[in-house]
């Protein structure tokens, strides 16, 4: 099986965007794409049924195990879990800029507080030194 100069991500995504296509534009799609519609199907088995991992496609040369139908309900419910994915990832990274300003300001404010203890004036000094040990006897 030749999978030469595609790799097995591009593969997968290929074959995820067929089967997002709406009915009845798949095979426009496939001829607008580089590779024959013989190699996209082995490609397409492969990914459902076979290995893609290992090169492997299944022996059964009968009709495939799953239903376009149900390849495209999977790949919807992969785009919308994707979608899903993708909004909470943008609502982690908006949550770490905010942390990291808040951090940033806490360090100003410690920086400043710093600062101001630097100018305090000194404490007074003591004039002569006191023993505070009892004196001791001859």
């Amino acid at each position: 099986m030749s999978t030469i100069g595609v790799t097995r991500e591009e593969i997968r995504e290929y074959v995820h965007q067929y089967n997002l296509q709406p009915y009845g534009t798949r095979t426009e799609w496939l001829q607008q794409q580089p590779f024959s519609r013989a190699t996209f199907y082995r490609w397409n088995k492969m990914a459902f049924e076979g290995d893609l991992d290992r090169n492997l496609v299944p022996r059964d040369h009968g009709s495939m195990n799953t239903s376009p139908s149900q390849r495209s309900a999977f790949e919807k419910a992969r785009a919308k879990e994707q979608a899903a994915h993708e909004a909470e990832l943008k609502a982690l990274r908006e949550r770490v800029r905010q942390l990291e300003g808040t951090n940033e300001a806490l360090g100003k404010a410690i920086g400043l507080l710093h600062k101001l203890n630097e100018q305090e004036p000194a404490t007074s000094m003591t004039e002569g030194r006191k023993n505070s040990s009892p004196r001791k006897t001859n």
